[in-house]
């Protein structure tokens, strides 16, 4: 056989070689870019593995036909400390966008920039753009709406056709306010994009994140319910999961092919979730392969191997950095009927009950707590919670099924 490359891509953010589903998604993205002025801005959330960033990265070229300019990059806590520094973070995306575009000199009077020869070197490079943010007075709102605003005007006149700016951030869970520190990055952030979107400005705030971000938003500002339109990215459905895992193959062409029950096995035990269909079929993939060239007449390989490794790579080392009374709360909850939906406090005291160290609720509530601190849970608007880490349920179930084998042997 000759040399095969593998056509399935797991990673965070790679995008897979045939995006199943998310055509709604796209639709209601283009209806996004189509508003005059921008009153609703976009807010993409769902689990870890779900395809947030992948359709992240999907949207940007249906904006680019469309004369919309795009921006942006991942939101790492450093860039969410303080006020200044997520002003500072959206200058610099801007700022490869706008360098070459030169400055009006109806801007460079409004701002003071008035010597003939720095009027020459007036182009919205970083460096302007941050002379503009330090000689704006007032607050780092205050500052942040200048930029916008200086960038916006000459922009729009140096490009008449451009219809406006997308500011995409992924990852935007890690923005948050620091009240002890007296800094308000995101709030500063709803406020300015708020502001300049009552002027008419047409920029677009894209922000993707976990499941935690839109309430966060909310607490922030109450008028981000008014702001934002929620999409929740679900699972893919049955057909969806099939063309992920049989449309790359035929696509490249590939002699080897999973037989139906693999197909079925693959779509069960991913969830629906895109990464995991990667995951799952790469891996299984490689197996065929690695077998074939080792001189294997007949490769065997089951889904049922591949989740194994699924197992060790992907939830192992979260699952390592719980503590054993921790571990124990998690492993009744994942006997309830619904873990991977959503569980209440009474409802994993109720199940406690069947072992040999119950829980009371206020020790669940603190518990929960701290698990929401460290990714795994998180607690959902109904006030209720949800696994963190999607099927995470099932990884429990198998390591208790393991221990039990274990301890019996």
């Amino acid at each position: 056989m000759k040399y095969l490359s593998n056509p399935f891509r797991p990673g965070a953010g790679h995008p897979p070689p045939y995006l199943a589903g998310r055509e709604e998604e796209k639709k209601e993205f283009a209806r996004l870019l189509g508003q005059k002025p921008v009153l609703t801005n976009l807010v993409l959330t769902g689990l870890r593995g779900v395809g947030k960033t992948v359709l992240l990265e999907t949207l940007k070229p249906l904006a680019i036909p469309k004369k919309w300019v795009w921006a942006g990059t991942d939101l790492s806590e450093s860039a969410a400390v303080s006020e200044d520094s997520i002003a500072i973070r959206i200058l610099a995306d801007l700022s490869p966008l706008t360098a070459n575009t030169m400055v009006l000199e109806s801007e460079t009077r409004r701002i003071g920039f008035t010597s003939a020869a720095e009027k020459q070197r007036a182009f919205l490079d970083f460096d302007f753009l941050k002379w503009v943010y330090d000689k704006t007075p007032g607050l780092a709102s205050d500052k942040l709406k200048a930029v916008l605003e200086t960038v916006w005007t000459s922009l729009s006149a140096n490009n008449p056709d451009i219809n406006g700016v997308v500011l995409a951030y992924d990852e935007a869970q890690n923005l948050s306010d620091q009240a002890d520190r007296r800094q308000y990055p995101l709030s500063l952030l709803l406020d300015v994009f708020q502001s300049i979107q009552k002027k008419g400005l047409p920029f677009l705030l894209v922000l993707t994140g976990l499941p935690t971000l839109f309430p966060k938003l909310v607490e922030a500002r109450t008028f981000s319910e008014r702001m934002f339109h929620v999409m929740t990215l679900s699972r893919l459905s049955e057909k969806e999961c099939r063309d992920a895992i049989l449309k790359p193959i035929a696509q490249h062409g590939c002699p080897v092919h999973f037989t139906e029950t693999a197909v079925s096995e693959i779509v069960r035990c991913s969830g629906g979730y895109p990464y995991f269909i990667q995951f799952l079929c790469r891996e299984m993939f490689d197996s065929y392969l690695q077998q074939h060239i080792g001189g294997e007449i007949n490769p065997v390989v089951t889904v049922e191997q591949t989740i194994k490794k699924l197992d060790s790579d992907f939830f192992a080392g979260r699952w390592n950095r719980v503590t054993d009374r921790q571990r124990a709360l998690l492993s009744i909850v994942a006997q309830l009927p619904r873990c991977d939906e959503e569980f209440a406090v009474q409802e994993v005291v109720e199940q406690s009950k069947k072992s040999r160290k119950p829980f009371s609720a206020s020790h669940v509530s603190q518990m929960f707590a701290k698990l929401a601190d460290s990714g795994l849970v998180y607690k959902n608007r109904h006030g209720r919670y949800s696994f963190a880490v999607p099927l995470l349920g099932g990884f429990i179930r198998r390591q208790e099924a393991g221990g039990a084998q274990e301890h019996a042997a």
